[in-house]
């Protein structure tokens, strides 16, 4: 059972620069590598930020607009995470592309160059493998190779750590040495800089941005496909009229036995924090075909006690839509409609806390104002 959720920015110097915590979305492919290294797609994750669109001085019209391309994108960025690793690349290469191309029609040309700046910021020490810094700096394919051969053996060891941790390893210890590899691959990649490449990094950066501030890298949640007979009991809402509050949608199957251990869980949050602004939607999609009959659905969910909004999936369209792969599975979504935190599987499973880690981030998302 996992729990997934956005990972923190780095905190940066206006020379050197601390590597990027490890993502589960990546981007941004360097070419001039024989082989290529998994970059974190930061110019899509950065754009989901207040803070980042004062930094660049954007007016309310180019608010909207930034808005509307990251809509245009978010739903196949979301679902790539399922794609195979060739196929997820591709993918969330061409959408940051895109991306940045519509930028350009947006952005003025002061705007633009504070963004690039921003986004090498947020790649770290990995900014190096980008085609665009490799030319400005000069770096020879020899040098770039050696940094993505650098790069991949410190992913293969965090792959490894990310494995340990599922196994039940302490999070601190993992957390300390993955810290450390992180520190070892930037030591490692400076290395290779001459010293005039190493004075140009600051130029290349701008002033350094409080990008461990952020608190949102994910996109916005998809719409919920509906009918409103599909709504088995609640009133029918769409995530965009719930603006303005937190949401909890989960997935589940009325039969099955690790969804009906989480159902008391969702039912403590809708009593514990509904008067807090928090709407829990539960989301029947079958398993089998005695869950596609919405009557024997309904009669569980009043077995169950649910007194929060169901909506019958009977094709599963939202699931698709979501990019869903497990029963059970949870999705935490802020005011802005922005995914935040996702637990696939049993909360509590052989002892897990992880309900209370559910728990704590939406008394976060609570909290926050917008």
């Amino acid at each position: 059972m996992s729990m997934n959720h956005g990972t923190s920015w780095p905190t940066t110097t206006r020379f050197l620069i601390a590597i990027s915590s490890f993502s589960l979305y990546f981007a941004a492919i360097s070419t001039r590598a024989a082989e290529p290294v998994e970059l974190q797609p930061v110019a899509l994750q950065m754009l989901r930020n207040d803070s980042v669109f004062d930094e660049l001085k954007l007016s309310g019209e180019e608010k909207q607009k930034v808005q509307a391309v990251l809509d245009r994108v978010d739903g196949d960025w979301w679902r790539s995470r399922n794609q195979q690793d060739a196929q997820r690349i591709a993918t969330v290469a061409q959408l940051t592309t895109q991306v940045k191309s519509e930028l350009k029609e947006i952005l003025s040309e002061e705007s633009l160059s504070r963004f690039q700046q921003l986004e090498r910021q947020a790649l770290g020490i990995r900014m190096f493998l980008t085609d665009e810094v490799a030319s400005s700096l000069g770096l020879s394919a020899v040098t770039v190779q050696k940094m993505a051969t650098i790069a991949q053996e410190t992913t293969a060891k965090v792959a490894e750590i990310r494995r340990r941790a599922q196994s039940g390893e302490s999070t601190e210890l993992l957390d300390a040495e993955q810290k450390t590899l992180a520190k070892k691959e930037q030591v490692a990649i400076v290395e290779l800089l001459t010293k005039g490449q190493k004075n140009r990094i600051g130029e290349l950066t701008g002033a350094p941005f409080p990008l461990a501030q952020l608190q949102r890298n994910l996109p916005r949640a998809p719409e919920l496909t509906q009918a409103p007979e599909q709504w088995l009991q609640g009133t029918p809402a769409s995530l965009a009229a719930l603006r303005g509050k937190v949401v909890a949608v989960h997935f589940y199957a009325y039969q099955c036995i690790n969804c009906q251990r989480n159902l008391p869980h969702y039912s403590a949050w809708h009593k514990d924090y509904a008067d807090q602004g928090l709407v829990v939607i539960g989301i029947q999609t079958p398993e089998t075909s005695s869950e596609r009959d919405s009557k024997l659905v309904a009669a569980a969910a009043t077995k169950e006690s649910i007194k929060y909004p169901v909506l019958m999936d009977a094709a599963s369209e939202n699931w698709k839509q979501w990019g869903t792969t497990m029963w059970p599975s949870v999705y935490l979504i802020d005011r802005q409609g922005y995914i935040r935190a996702w637990w696939q599987g049993e909360m509590n499973w052989q002892g897990n806390p992880g309900e209370k880690q559910m728990r704590g981030y939406l008394e976060t998302l609570l909290k926050e104002k917008s």
